[in-house]
Parts: C-alpha cells; structure tokens; sequence
C-alpha cells in the first residue's frame, strides 16, 4: 500500500517480460517463415498482419492476466487463456482484413498454417519452461526463503500450501511464535525457530526474503511492534488477515480516495471481467441455438399436440442483484404457478404431462432460457435461478442465501455439475446448493465455465432428484 495511490497490485510474474518478448517472436517468426517458404518472399502486407497481430493478441493477454504469477496457478488453466487470447486475437484482423477487401491479397494456406502452427508453439515453448522452471525449483533454485509469525491456523494453513507445492517457488525456513510449545499445534513445530524477535533478527541477517504475519488482527499492538521492527530490513512482508476465515465473496482491494478499504461481499463482474463473460454468453447461446433450433420446435409440436395449454411457460425469478426476470421454459405442467407459493416438483408428480417428465429429466425444458442469455438477463453459467416464492423462503433458513445473485443466474452451473440438481426438499439439500454456488462465485474465472460447460455435457443434464 501507498500513500499516494492507496492500492495493491497483483500478484506479478518476474518473468512477464521474457513471456512478452517470446510470444512476439512467436507470432512474428512463424509467419515469417510460412510466407518465405510458401511464397518465397515476405511482403509488407504480411509484416503489417504480424503486427497488429502482436497488439491484438498482447491486449487479449493483458485483459485475460495472462502475464500474471503462475506459480501456484493451473497450468491447463494456463495454457486456455493463451489459446483464448490468440483466438480473439484474430477476429479483429479478420475484421478488418474483409472490409478493407484486403482477403483476396493474402493466401488461405498461409494464413491457415500461421494459425494453427503459432497456437501450437505458444502453448509448446510454455510447457517447456515451466516444466524447466518447477525442476529447478524442487532442486531449491529460484526460490524464494518464507518464514511465518504466528502458528494460527491461517499460518498452519500457509505453511501446508508452501510444503505441499514446492513448485511454487517457496521455501519454508522457520516459523516463529511467542507461545510455548506445548501450547501449539503439533504441525510444523519442527520449524519453530522460537519468538518474534527471532523471526525479526533472521530477517535482519538475510536468512529470509518474505515474511508472513499470521496473527488474528485483534493483536493490532503485536502487528504494529512487528511491522516496526522490520522497517529496519529489507524482507517482503506480508500480513495473513484472519478475516479471511469468514464467508469473503470475492474480496477485493479498494479505496475511497486515500482511504483503503477491503471489499467482504463483491460481484467478479466488474470491468473487462463482465465483458469477457458477455462475450462468452453471446457465442455460446448463439452457437448452441443454431445447434438445438430444430430440437426445439419439435419439441414444442410435441407439447403442442400432448397438452392444453401454450409452449412456454415464463416464470418470476430473481437475476442479479435480487431484480425480478422473466426466466422462459418449455411448459411441462398442466398447471402454471407463478404467484407467492410456487410448489417444487416432486417424484410422480400428478401436474407433469407425460413429456414434460422427459423434458425435466434431461434438462430439455430450460433450452428456451437461450434467449435469456442473448436478452442479457441470465448467462450460459452461473447459478440456477430459483422461484421467487422460494427464494423468500429459503433466505430466512440459510445463511448467505441471497449472496448467490452476486452474478446472473446460469442455465447450469456448478451446484448442478456436482449433483445438486433438481428438488431441495430439506434445508441440507439447499445449504448444499448455495454453497457450491457462492464457491462458484468466490472462484469465477472463464477457465471454470469452461469447464462447467465440459462437466454438464458429461454429467450435468440429469439428476436422481429430477422430476
């Protein structure tokens, strides 16, 4: 934190740089030699492509964090937003390549080739180095020397994470607290180094690089003692708050002109996040409503021609931020409640037509809700929506019920690719529920819909609780 700008930046990559400049080569050099050995030359028109190529792509990088600290990240995760950014990289220039009617100047071949062969390597040369980079840290080079203040349980925690995963670049050399031992946990006493002033004097000599302060905040007079004392090192210091240990939804840094503040209950749908996830809902809706359009209308003459009544049926929900939507579905019932007690399905409930149990077994009822996404009222992933009269109901019974309208609510989602489908006839059921779904929340990233998605195509259109 400073002063001047009352921020904290991200977790950043030492290597960014190197990241950077290889993957400008990358883009540059493939296409440079398909051309030369294609055509046997390399036009200006080829080198103008490279490079708006390299800004499109570095710009979808940067927007996808593609260049932050992965030393405890997913590496798959890794490897999908590279394939994402030089994806999208490509449809501005082929934007402006059809346009400027500039398509029938470039050859097909090349361009194809180009494509294909950049996405390979940018993928390939990241797999190398990272595999070169977590050899050489379990051999304990580029790492950095950890020690921890306070053996809580959120320093127990760390020091588990940092053991666990010596790839991440992080070595544990001591721990230190001011209480005696038979008072701690017997975890990691093998490292206990013994009180602050020791972790203070091992700082001061160079023996540790990062510091981490795992006390609960209440000790505010210890922390401060402690931060004082480091001033006179030049060890990172970094303080573990035991705020954590509560239900933060997607916490975040922030300040109020000069005053920092930090965020308990917050929406990972701001700025480019929220048009990454527009971006996303668009071309999937689109791409699955292009697939499913003739399913679709024969299941509605199916409906049509089994039961009175109209094809869909739109029912009251909430969307994000607790505001009433229209959700649309095929019409299962032969009645269609939509007031203040809206009765959930049961096993052989008497109210289902004959197709309407095929339909909600497999999911094929919400295929209309399609046309949510492209309203913009729901999303492809995101928590299932549930009737209003429910919802009253069930956020008087469980705790952080309401924080799950943080995002747009999804036609699947994480809750229903673990098997939480269908009827919550007990408060454990729907606890159960709710927590998939704020753990959703708390770790949305386009890698996790991605693989929601995957999940729901396997696992996710059936459930031994759908009626």
């Amino acid at each position: 934190m400073n002063d001047s700008g009352g921020f904290i930046r991200n977790n950043l990559n030492q290597f960014a740089f190197i990241y950077r400049l290889v993957d400008i080569f990358v883009i540059q050099i493939c296409l440079i030699s398909i051309a030369y050995i294609y055509l046997g030359r390399f036009d200006v028109k080829y080198f103008v492509l490279g490079l708006l190529s390299n800004m499109a792509y570095l710009f979808f990088a940067e927007l996808f964090v593609l260049y932050r600290s992965w030393r405890s990240g997913s590496f798959k995760e890794m490897l999908f937003y590279t394939v994402c950014s030089w994806s999208l990289s490509l449809f501005p220039l082929f934007i402006i390549i059809f346009f400027t009617k500039q398509n029938e100047l470039f050859s097909r071949i090349i361009l194809g080739l180009w494509i294909i062969l950049v996405m390979l390597l940018l993928c390939a040369w990241r797999a190398l180095f990272r595999k070169l980079l977590v050899s050489a840290r379990r051999k304990g080079y580029n790492t950095r020397a950890v020690g921890i203040v306070g053996l809580t349980k959120r320093g127990i925690d760390l020091a588990n994470e940092i053991i666990q995963f010596p790839e991440s670049g992080f070595k544990l050399i001591a721990v230190f607290d001011e209480r005696s031992p038979d008072r701690l946990s017997v975890q990691h006493k093998e490292l206990l180094a013994g009180g602050i002033a020791e972790g203070v004097k091992m700082a001061q000599e160079g023996k540790i690089e990062i510091l981490y302060i795992a006390l609960p905040l209440t000790d505010k007079a210890r922390i401060d003692n402690i931060l004082k004392a480091l001033g006179d090192t030049t060890v990172d210091v970094h303080i573990v708050p035991d705020i954590f240990t509560f239900n933060l939804l997607h916490s975040r840094m922030g300040h109020v002109g000069k005053i920092q503040t930090i965020s308990v209950y917050d929406s990972p749908m701001r700025g480019g996040y929220s048009i990454m996830k527009r971006m996303e809902d668009v071309f999937l809706s689109l791409t699955i409503l292009s697939l499913i359009a003739i399913p679709m209308l024969l299941i509605a003459i199916a409906i049509k021609l089994t039961s009175k009544g109209p094809v869909l049926f739109k029912q009251d929900r909430y969307g994000i931020v607790g505001k009433k939507i229209k959700v649309w579905k095929f019409r299962t019932m032969r009645v269609m409640d939509n007031g203040e007690v809206v009765k959930q399905a049961t096993k052989n409930d008497p109210r289902i037509t004959p197709i309407g149990a095929f339909l909600r077994r497999t999911s094929l009822d919400e295929l209309p809700q399609f046309f949510n996404v492209l309203q913009g009222t729901m999303s492809v992933v995101g928590p299932r929506p549930h009737a209003v009269s429910h919802n009253e109901e069930y956020r008087k019974k469980v705790a952080y019920y309401m924080l799950r309208h943080k995002m747009k609510p999804g036609i699947t989602g994480w809750a229903q690719v673990n098997g939480w489908r269908g009827e919550t006839d007990t408060v454990d059921k729907m606890e159960m529920r709710i927590k998939y779904d704020l753990d959703y929340i708390r770790n949305w990233s386009i890698w996790m819909d991605f693989k929601i998605v995957v999940f729901t195509l396997f696992r996710g259109f059936v459930g031994k609780n759908v009626y």
